[in-house]
């Protein structure tokens, strides 16, 4: 994801300061837009939506709109660069004495029940992020743009880890190979979250987040059939190909 400033409302963290009026109005009109535009993406689709129909919905003009938002994919995408955002915001913050892959976990897991605390419903909220990881998936180009900036937030987690390890990554390759696998098991999770619609809410993904970081290190060494088990043979049960 290409990195920016996380707005205050998308951390629950204290900031320390107040916006002025002018601030708080233009967050106003962005935290609508973004409304708007998640019901109307998910009444009638997301291909089916256009801007005008967002900016109607706020009753700005189609040029205020673009004064936030690039196109229709980046104020569909809003919500979960918000997400995106503070599990950067997290990772920054680990203890040094957590191994990278402890950080990692840990970051995105607190980014995930911090936010279900802090913002339940509404703009920007966990409930409209989960929505979203429904609908990306069922919108191609959405889906190709949540990709592209997957990979520019991938580029930021090697930087970071690395930083963190006093590495060179361009010599030493962990901290891209573990971006990457980090980067999979969360699209696996996901992925089966979309698919089994279980378990419900931020908890939930907690708890498939972490079933599949549990099965990372089994996945990543030594054989996976049980004991005894004939190479090739297939789970117990299984018929054999005639």
């Amino acid at each position: 994801m290409a990195a920016r400033t996380p707005r205050p409302t998308g951390t629950p963290e204290d900031l320390g300061r107040t916006p002025g009026l002018r601030e708080r109005k233009k967050q106003q009109t962005r935290d609508a837009l973004v409304q708007a535009a998640h019901e109307l993406f998910l009444g009638q689709g997301f291909a089916r939506t256009t801007v005008d129909e967002i900016a109607s919905a706020v009753d700005v003009s189609q040029r205020t709109f673009f004064r936030y938002f690039a196109n229709k994919d980046e104020v569909a995408l809003a919500v979960m660069a918000e997400a995106e955002d503070y599990f950067i915001e997290c990772l920054h913050h680990r203890p040094a004495e957590e191994t990278p892959l402890q950080a990692l976990r840990a970051s995105i897991v607190k980014a995930w029940r911090d936010l279900g605390n802090a913002r339940a419903s509404g703009p920007g909220s966990i409930t409209s992020a989960l929505e979203l990881m429904r609908m990306i998936e069922d919108a191609p180009t959405l889906l190709a743009a949540h990709l592209r900036r997957v990979t520019e937030q991938e580029r930021i987690v090697v930087r970071i880890l690395a930083e963190r390890e006093g590495l060179d990554p361009r010599e030493d390759l962990r901290p891209a190979v573990l971006a990457a696998v980090f980067g999979s098991v969360l699209r696996a999770a996901h992925l089966s979250w979309t698919a089994d619609r279980e378990p419900e809410g931020p908890e939930g993904m907690i708890t498939l987040i972490e079933r599949h970081f549990d099965q990372l290190g089994p996945a990543l060494t030594g054989h996976w059939r049980t004991p005894g088990q004939h190479p090739g043979a297939g789970t117990p049960g299984d018929t054999p190909p005639s």
